[in-house]
């Protein structure tokens, strides 16, 4: 499993909104400025963040981003999920994937879930809240 820029450059735009989560939005080219992101390539990201409804989208003067909930309520998973897709290793344990013709009798499909449930309790386990707090202890 390799996690694409999308997927990084997300939880890195979501995480630089939640340094700002006093209710005050944060402009794009703010945030590709201090990402060193295009932005081009940031407003496509953003645009999936906001369909989601991970992000809200604000007009005018003071316009810009903001998250739409807490930084506690989001977890890495739910962002590398929203922008990666699915998680899983091999195809047949995907959701909703097709089980492959041997799946009855793999002797390495129990790696493969071991692989899926260690990631998935990483991603899953770490919010934006702990990634501000981990940023703060290093003295970012």
């Amino acid at each position: 499993m390799k996690i694409s820029t999308k997927g990084r450059y997300a939880v890195r735009i979501m995480l630089e909104l939640a340094r700002h989560d006093g209710g005050e939005c944060v402009k794009v080219k703010e945030i590709a400025a201090r990402q060193g992101i295009s932005g081009k390539y940031l407003e496509q990201i953003i645009a999936v963040l906001n369909k989601a409804g991970f992000v809200q989208s604000v007009r005018g003067a003071r316009g810009g981003y903001r998250l739409a909930r807490p930084p506690g309520d989001y977890t890495v998973g739910m962002i590398l999920r929203l922008t990666e897709g699915s998680m899983a290793p091999v195809s047949c344990l995907e959701e909703g994937g097709e089980a492959c013709e041997r799946c009855d009798t793999c002797e390495t499909v129990g790696v493969w879930r071991d692989v899926q449930t260690a990631v998935n309790q990483v991603i899953d386990g770490v919010t934006l809240a702990d990634l501000l707090e981990r940023g703060q202890k290093k003295g970012f």
